[in-house]
């Protein structure tokens, strides 16, 4: 038995051009010596020297100047320096990182919050898109596009520039992050801020749930992982809350997109290899987990786990899984749980549902497909994933399909 599903001529790669303006840190000697060469610099020389540097890259960040200003501000407040001075002893303080330089992958797609403008039959959504920089960093990334009566994709033209929001409230490993509603939706990155995220945040897995978006991801040190949410309600700003409970405790987080029977539930893991369900009161608190399903299929021999949020039809929760067979082959696949009562599980696919074909099994991270998440449009499941952590596809296929070969 196989599933035959449709990849759509629509792809999305890592693009090294997308590029964040970040602080530059060194020891306090070096800082001092830097500064006491821009300021031993001919003051007549300076002019030149500032339009070559805003002539170089300038058109890559929004208001260079105007940031160039305010790290000098941060570096060494001194009121006499020259306007030109000042931006270039900025500019000595700030530098370039090419978010995407090494992956871009692991997507997760939920409906954009405006729905205006459209033809019939049409959804406009949000992708989130994990991308990796120098050092292995991972930081989220947004893209807008639509999906037309057909569930056929057309992804917006990403400007190429990159913002950081302000960020507010600090409290430990939670923080709020806003953006300024100028910035346009590819140009915010969440990108980490916290100790507990300086490796990274992680495979998010967006869901609009109750009224509001929610991602659950991972943010990594280097070393522990600590299982994260952010939520939202516009994609302007951001919350960031460590959920607490003994289930909080593995990678993998995938909270359903209404509450069932009064209360929350969520998919996750908790030993590396199985798929386990949860359901609480309160969206930031689980605690005792039960095992919901375990690997089976040869496909799944060495892991088995949630490829995103639960997907309602009227037959059932549609959960896309993640299976991880001999050579750290992944694949992708399904299982449908009873709508009313989610711990009770009434079928599995037999077969995966997508498999790296020849074309996709090199990358960054060869021999894997994945996906954080799929959305349900008309008749058709539509699934972006990441090949090989190296770019971005589209499938399609009936819902009803996937149903009937369930077992």
């Amino acid at each position: 038995m196989s599933l035959e599903i449709e990849r759509l001529p629509v792809s999305l790669g890592a693009d090294p051009r997308r590029v964040l303006l970040k602080r530059y840190h060194t020891g306090e000697a070096q800082a001092q010596h830097i500064i006491d060469r821009v300021l031993s610099y001919p003051e007549e020389k300076l002019a030149g020297l500032l339009q070559e540097t805003l002539a170089l890259f300038g058109d890559r960040h929004a208001g260079l100047h105007q940031r160039m200003l305010a790290r000098a501000q941060e570096v060494k407040q001194d009121e006499s320096l020259s306007p030109a001075r000042r931006a270039l002893l900025g500019a000595c303080f700030l530098h370039e990182y090419s978010v995407e330089a090494a992956a871009l992958f692991n997507p997760s797609i939920v409906p954009h919050p405006d729905q205006s403008g459209l033809s019939a039959g049409s959804l406009r959504f949000i992708m989130s898109l994990r991308a990796v920089g120098e050092g292995h960093i991972s930081s989220i990334e947004f893209l807008s596009g639509v999906l037309d009566a057909g569930a056929n994709v057309k992804l917006e033209q990403r400007t190429g520039k990159l913002r950081l929001g302000e960020v507010r409230n600090q409290n430990g490993s939670n923080f709020e992050v806003a953006f300024d509603p100028g910035v346009p939706l590819d140009e915010r990155i969440l990108f980490p801020y916290t100790p507990s995220q300086s490796n990274g945040i992680e495979d998010a897995r967006f869901v609009k749930c109750e009224g509001r978006y929610y991602g659950t991801y991972t943010a990594y040190d280097g070393r522990h992982i600590l299982p994260q949410l952010i939520e939202t309600d516009d994609f302007l700003s951001f919350r960031f809350v460590t959920p607490g409970g003994n289930a909080v405790r593995n990678k993998g987080m995938a909270l359903f997109p209404r509450k069932v029977g009064g209360r929350y539930w969520m998919l996750g893991r908790q030993d590396g290899e199985k798929l386990y369900l949860m359901d609480s009161s309160d969206v930031h608190q689980w605690n005792d987990p039960r095992l919901l399903l375990e690997p089976v299929y040869p496909w799944e021999w060495l892991q088995l786990g949630n490829c995103g949020s639960p997907l309602e039809t009227e037959a059932g929760w549609l959960v896309l899984t993640h299976g991880v067979g001999p050579m750290r082959h992944y694949t992708i696949s399904a299982c449908l749980l009873d709508k009313d009562q989610p711990a009770k599980v009434l079928g599995r696919l037999p077969v995966p549902l997508i498999a790296p074909s020849a074309e996709e099994r090199e990358g960054y991270v060869p021999n894997v497909v994945y996906t954080c998440g799929a959305i349900i449009h008309g008749k058709f499941l539509v699934i972006p994933y990441a090949l090989s952590d190296s770019a971005i596809r589209f499938a399609r296929i009936p819902t009803q399909t996937v149903l009937a070969a369930m077992v």
